[in-house]
């Protein structure tokens, strides 16, 4: 099956050609059908299983093949944090670009003057919920031609306590509108939510959470005190191409930067309380290669979606498996080969229990280790009984998907 089959205008399938694309993943296969027919849908699937362009694409077919009597945005996408609006804007706009389908974001963290000129030009408005709730308090913007409302990473939106935003959002939207909702996880709070939205909804599941496949995962026991000396053996010996590193707090995140560029090596932190054109910095940096190592809080666990990414490293271990699968999914994305690597404790038992569950791994004794490759003294590799990995190897795609 390609793109052309879903009967896309060709200003359409000339976009995803020039994205390099030309087969649909699950995702996009059972629900472009869906959304193209009217339908409201539910859909669950990890980060990295090509959601976006499952809704993406056949809105932008409305746009071009429907017309509305009302002025300003016809869609509006709702995102959970500033780098995966960011990433949805793109998507468009890269989809897009045969066609005079405009989109725009609205965030915090920079002027909202350009946001709300948007609101009168762009068919397509991606926004996070506490900026488009203040927009809408100061009586700047009209969401009244709004036809299409999508929810991407619902589950996250809800632990991140925008429920209320979101519904002072609807409570602005026409009645009369199609809904699409996206979660990598379906607990109560979000069936609620989708009683509340949805009509009739079809429900479309690709593996909600799986891991990503073509990613090898070793689990190293350690102590805190000698995760440092890890991670170093880990960085020296691997071919990484970027590395992204995990840690609980921000404080963390940019304390371990820190350590790494004492060490030696190239790296950048990412956290919640940085400013938008910090983050930009940060994420161009280490997108385009001048950083080779990015630490972040889970901030970045969805939203991030680039190519050069080849390991991905839990520094500290997620709380819960829908996390670990989200954290691995920046990695083994389009069908590469991808590593993760997580540093375990002895007060991360139940969180490895958890995932092994998940993941089918049974705990093994391994002569690998990354201890004693430390840059600073050129030790040879020992292997003490205190960094024993865990190792769960997922068979590769030879498929080339769209990842947008």
């Amino acid at each position: 099956m390609t793109f052309t089959d879903f009967s896309f205008d060709r200003r359409i399938n000339a976009g995803v050609k020039l994205c390099g694309y030309d087969t649909p993943t699950p995702i996009q296969r059972k629900a472009i059908p869906l959304v193209q027919n009217g339908h409201d849908v539910m859909g669950l699937a990890q980060t990295g299983t090509g959601k976006t362009a499952a809704f993406v694409l056949p809105i932008m077919q409305k746009l071009l093949t429907t017309t509305s009597s009302k002025s300003g945005p016809r869609v509006l996408v709702l995102a959970p944090t500033r780098e995966l609006a960011i990433q949805i804007d793109e998507s468009f706009t890269s989809l897009a670009r045969q066609t005079d389908i405009t989109s725009s974001i609205v965030i915090g963290g920079v002027g909202m003057q350009p946001q709300i000129k948007a609101f009168s030009t762009s068919n397509v408005i991606v926004a996070c919920p506490g900026r488009l709730v203040r927009l809408i308090a100061k009586g700047a913007v009209d969401l009244k031609a709004v036809d299409t409302l999508v929810l991407d990473e619902a589950d996250r939106m809800l632990d991140m306590g925008f429920l209320p935003d979101i519904e002072r959002v609807i409570a602005k939207l026409p009645a009369k509108r199609q809904n699409l909702l996206f979660s990598a996880t379906m607990p109560k709070s979000i069936l609620a939510l989708t009683k509340r939205i949805l009509v009739n909804p079809k429900t479309v599941q690709i593996n909600a959470t799986s891991p990503v496949s073509s990613v090898e995962h070793v689990f190293y026991r350690t102590q805190n005190d000698r995760k440092i000396a890890l991670l170093d053996g880990i960085i020296s010996r691997s071919e990484h191409k970027s590395m992204l590193i995990f840690t609980k707090t921000k404080h963390k995140a940019k304390k371990l930067s820190r350590k790494l560029d004492d060490i030696g090596y190239s790296s950048a932190f990412l956290q919640g309380n940085m400013s938008q054109g910090q983050r930009e910095r940060a994420l161009n940096g280490f997108r385009c290669g001048r950083y080779s190592i990015l630490v972040a809080t889970d901030i970045v666990a969805r939203g991030i979606d680039c190519d050069r990414i080849t390991h991905v490293v839990n520094y500290d271990m997620p709380d819960s498996v829908e996390t670990y699968t989200h954290r691995i999914g920046r990695t083994g994305r389009a069908g590469r080969s991808g590593h993760a690597i997580s540093l375990v404790t002895s007060e991360d038992a139940s969180q490895l229990q958890s995932i092994q569950k998940v993941m089918d791994v049974s705990i093994e004794q391994d002569a690998y280790s990354a201890h004693g490759t430390s840059r600073n003294n050129g030790a040879k590799a020992r292997k003490p009984s205190a960094h024993s990995p865990v190792r769960k190897t997922v068979q590769r795609r030879k498929c080339k998907p769209l990842r947008a």
